[in-house]
Parts: structure tokens; C-alpha cells; sequence
């Protein structure tokens, strides 16, 4: 019967202690953290560290976003409050205020956070005082940062996405976990033995996700060194004439990501994105003169004599050389950009025809960006059924007048013609994908279809050819690397003495892999100053293996 009994009592404690085991292991596996959250609604304060964000990648996978160690000083005052002198060799380590340290630490329980050098790091560290302590993670942006105009910022105050991609994206980026340090206290305001001051994760159905992009870090890199290097106030696009995929966009003068409000109302308009912005064409429009009349079947001037001008109706159309070029035909007069020979081929094509043209290469209209929220301009071409007259044919032929166009805009035509007449779709965002790099939505749009025949592009490439072997942009010939084609352009836009500066072409010249359209703000002469850019751009991509 005692046996009996005593099997009960311990068959009973047994399940109890069971039951209390198995409590416990459910509380610390399923109910930890609204527990821990439910402990720290006793603290008197917390700090936000930071909001994790997903990256913003090139095609490569590598990052725009997260590049740049920051390290961040946590200061715990109710270890060391009071402490005059631990509180000077704090101040003394970090070049900090010792008043303004003082009166922080002795009204605040809260975690004070300082961010830090590296340098401050070590020797803040090797002091090993109690209630210090570092941590260390990644910046947003640093002062290397590329494609900024691009990317985007972020608001200081909800770091939530306020431009660029950053903006776009952001119910794509945003994670809904926090990272924070607090401090728990009793009613007296001790630290809480065991818990006191605490690093903690709040999540709330953390999802995060990266945003894949077209661009090549590696190639935007080179185009911004060499921007800043001829101290360009302009636009770069470099666009891969295969599958219309943006590998570069660059706009110079940029900005910092983490000081937006000083460059507000700067007269440098360093928020200006001049990449998708529209601007006087010039020249490059003889690319469309030329495709125009090509496919039109029409016959080129074999024996056009160019005396420095040409009358129409009663306007006087300077060329680009005041003293003429001489006896020319097409590629003489497109090498050397004779705007005589192409003001009167023009009038010749007609108004519709070169209209309808330059619509096929996209002018006027929306590249395809627009579609994946980048906010670009669509130029200006004017409508083919509004009046004209001989001399607003005259300004069309060389791009002059009322004609705009964009730097994306004319690095695809260079792509057009570079590939055969095949227009691509633009992207510039290439999908969504997850942390192990799995893509979860595709946003990349593959589609093209000829514009101009094959016959006709190879027929324009052998004058761009022509261009940089003798013409106005032999400040592009790229020699060693297999050679470059393309089309200079000075472009006037109704200011006086204001003229821009263009090129747009491709390389390398055989097997045609990117065309770039360099865009130099009142650089004057495209020959000059645009065609070197490009060609500083082509070589190191060339000779860096991209």
C-alpha cells in the first residue's frame, strides 16, 4: 500500500515537472520574444540603432548600398553618471564637448550613440570601461557612393526612400525590423540585474528583398572618375547595343546622399538628373538625315560644293567650317558635319519623312524607364502634321531649333545603328530577388524590332567611321582597342555663347559591344571636348576587360 502510495507521489511530481519543463521550453522557443518586449515595456527608454534596408545591386550582384563601415560609440550614463573623470577621458578620446557630455549623462538613462572613426573605435576600445561599448555595421551611403542621381536617398527623420530607386522601391527595401539598445530599470531607475541595458531585434514579418539593377558597378565607376576628372558638368549613358540594358548613367555635378537639404537651392542644381533631362540636340540628328534618306531610297549628293552657308527663303544657315568645305559628298559632309549639305538634303527628304524617322528611333517619346518609375523627360520632336516651313526644315536637318532630346535617348541611337537597325527595349531594373540571390519577380522587358534596314546601318556606321578616321571626332579613334565610330554634335540652344557639347557613338568598331552618348553643358565643341571623354570611357572599360 506505502509502495502504492509512493508510485503516485512520484508518478505526480514526474508529470508536473514535465508539465513545467515543457512550459519553459515552449515560453523560451515561441513566446521569447513578445516576452522580452513585454519586459521591455518596463524600460524608461530606447534608441534606435537602425532599420536594416535591402541593398540596391548591379548585374553583378555587387552593391550600390551598404559599401562604407560606420561603427557607433554606445554610451551607457547610468554606469558611469557622475564620474567626472571617466567621464574627461571619454570626452578627451572622441573629441567631444565635456559638457555637453556631462549634462547628457546625467538627465538620461537612455543609451547615448555617437558615430565614430575606426581610429576612435580602437582607442575608445582599448580604454575597456564598463558602460562602453562599440558597434559596428554598415553606412548607407560613403563618399564613394556612384549613380546617386539614380539610387536615391533616403529622409533622415523615417529613412524611408525619398528619390531614385531608394523611392521607388521602397515597400521592396523597407524591412519592418528595428534594431535598438535600451535600458531597463526599476522604479528607483537601477538597472534591472540580469537585463539592464539590451541590444534587441523587434521584427514585424521581416521580409527584406533586393533590388537588381542593369547597371555595371564597375563601368559606372569609370564614368564618374572620368566626369570628375575633365570636371564635367553633363551627362554619361553607356547603353550595351545587344540587349538595351543601361550599364552607366551618370550625372555630374552630384550630391551627397546624407546632406540633401544644402544643394536645395544651389544654383549648381546638383539634384538635376541631366541624364534623362532634355537638351538642344545639335549634329547627332544627321544620323536620322541620313537613315531618313536611305530608306527613302533617295540619292546622296555625290559632287556638293559647301561655301561656308546656305539661304533659306530668306535665312542664312551658317556651316560649321565659315569658310565652307569645299566639293563633298555624304560621308565627307558627314565626317566633317557640313550643315549645308545636310540642310539642303533635308529639304529634299522633307519635313514628314524625317519626322516619322526620328520617331522610330524614339525621339519624342518615352524610352521604356519611365515604365520601371524612373522619371524621365521624352525630348521634343514636333508633331508631323503641324505647320512648317523651309527654314523649320533647315533646323530639323541639324538637330537646331525646337528639337531636344535626352543623353539616354541619343546613346540608343548610337546602340540602334551599332546593332543593325534592331531597337531594343531600355531597362535599367533588371528584378526583385532575395538574400540567397533568387529571383522573385522579373522586371527586365526583352523585346526589340527593326527600325532601318541591316543595309542602311552598316551604311551609317561606315560614316561614323569616318568621323573619328578623319572627321570632326578623331578625339575618339580608339586604335588600340579595336577602334570607336560616332557623331559629334555642338548644339546651340538660344543663349548667347551657350552651345553643348555632344558625342554619341559605339565600340569596339567591328563587333560593336556599348555605345555611349557623352552630353558636356556648354563644352562648345563636340569634337573637342565630348569625343575624348568618350574615348577616356571606351579604353578603360576596354582595357579593364567589362
Amino acid at each position: 500500500m506505502q509502495k502504492k502510495r509512493a508510485f503516485i507521489v512520484l508518478f505526480s511530481f514526474t508529470i508536473l515537472f514535465l508539465l513545467i519543463m515543457l512550459r519553459v521550453l515552449f515560453l523560451q522557443l515561441f513566446e521569447g520574444d513578445s516576452l522580452l518586449r513585454a519586459a521591455s515595456a518596463q524600460r524608461l527608454a530606447s534608441v534606435s540603432i537602425e532599420q536594416p534596408r535591402g541593398n540596391i545591386l548591379d548585374r553583378n550582384g555587387i552593391p550600390f548600398t551598404n559599401r562604407t563601415e560606420k561603427y557607433t560609440a554606445i554610451l551607457q550614463p547610468l554606469y558611469f553618471s557622475g564620474n567626472q573623470a571617466l567621464l574627461e577621458t571619454i570626452s578627451d578620446t572622441l573629441y567631444l564637448d565635456l559638457n555637453k557630455l556631462k549634462k547628457e549623462t546625467e538627465i538620461k538613462t537612455r543609451p547615448v550613440l555617437i558615430e565614430i572613426d575606426e581610429i576612435k573605435k580602437d582607442k575608445l576600445l582599448a580604454l575597456e570601461i564598463k558602460g562602453v561599448s562599440v558597434i559596428h555595421s554598415l553606412k548607407r551611403y560613403g563618399s564613394n557612393s556612384v549613380a546617386r542621381h539614380l539610387i536615391g536617398y533616403l529622409g533622415k527623420k523615417d529613412q524611408t526612400g525619398q528619390s531614385g530607386i531608394e523611392q521607388i522601391f521602397e515597400d521592396v527595401l523597407k524591412d519592418n525590423s528595428i534594431n535598438s539598445v535600451g535600458v531597463i530599470t526599476d522604479a528607483s531607475s537601477n538597472l534591472v540585474k540580469g537585463l539592464g541595458y539590451r541590444l534587441t531585434k523587434e521584427s514585424r514579418d521581416s521580409g527584406v528583398l533586393d533590388v537588381k539593377l542593369t547597371l555595371d558597378y564597375h563601368i559606372q565607376e569609370i564614368v564618374e572618375e572620368v566626369m570628375l576628372e575633365n570636371n564635367v558638368t553633363g551627362a554619361v549613358v553607356v547603353e550595351d547595343v545587344n540587349t538595351g540594358d543601361i550599364v552607366a548613367m551618370a550625372s555630374k555635378p552630384d550630391f551627397s546622399q546624407d546632406s540633401v537639404e544644402q544643394y536645395l537651392d544651389s544654383p549648381g542644381n546638383e539634384l538635376f538628373n541631366r541624364a534623362i533631362a532634355a537638351y538642344n540636340l545639335g549634329s547627332v540628328f544627321k544620323i536620322i538625315d541620313t537613315a531618313a534618306l536611305m530608306e527613302n531610297n533617295l540619292e546622296a549628293a555625290d559632287n556638293f560644293f559647301c561655301k561656308g552657308s546656305v539661304k533659306v527663303g530668306n535665312n542664312i544657315f551658317k556651316c560649321s567650317s565659315s569658310n565652307g568645305h569645299g566639293q563633298v559628298d555624304l560621308e565627307t559632309a558627314f565626317a566633317l558635319s557640313c550643315n549645308s549639305y545636310f540642310i539642303t538634303m533635308g529639304l529634299e527628304i522633307g519635313y514628314k519623312k524625317l519626322i516619322n524617322m526620328a520617331e522610330l528611333f524614339g525621339l519624342g517619346q518615352y524610352t521604356g524607364v519611365r515604365d520601371q518609375g524612373i522619371g524621365e523627360s521624352r525630348g521634343n520632336l514636333p508633331s508631323g502634321s503641324s505647320y512648317y516651313s523651309p527654314g523649320d526644315i533647315a533646323n530639323l536637318s541639324i538637330g537646331q531649333g525646337v528639337m531636344m532630346a535626352t543623353p539616354l535617348q541619343v546613346a540608343d541611337i548610337a546602340a540602334t545603328v551599332a546593332n543593325g537597325g534592331i531597337k531594343n527595349r531600355i531597362n535599367i531594373v533588371d528584378s526583385i530577388i532575395d538574400k540567397d540571390g533568387n529571383k522573385i519577380r522579373n522586371l527586365r522587358i526583352k523585346e526589340g524590332h527593326r527600325i532601318i534596314q541591316k543595309e542602311t546601318a552598316d551604311g551609317i556606321k561606315q560614316l561614323m567611321e569616318a568621323v573619328t578616321d578623319y572627321g570632326t571626332g578623331t578625339a575618339a579613334r580608339l586604335d588600340l582597342y579595336g577602334g570607336a565610330a560616332g557623331k559629334t554634335g555642338s548644339a546651340e540652344t538660344g543663349k548667347k555663347d551657350v552651345v553643348h557639347a555632344w558625342f554619341a557613338g559605339y565600340f569596339p568598331r567591328n563587333s560593336p559591344r556599348y555605345s555611349i552618348a557623352v552630353l558636356a553643358e556648354n563644352g562648345q565643341y563636340g569634337g573637342r571636348v565630348a569625343a575624348p571623354i568618350f574615348a577616356q570611357i571606351a579604353e578603360e572599360i576596354m582595357k579593364k576587360g567589362y
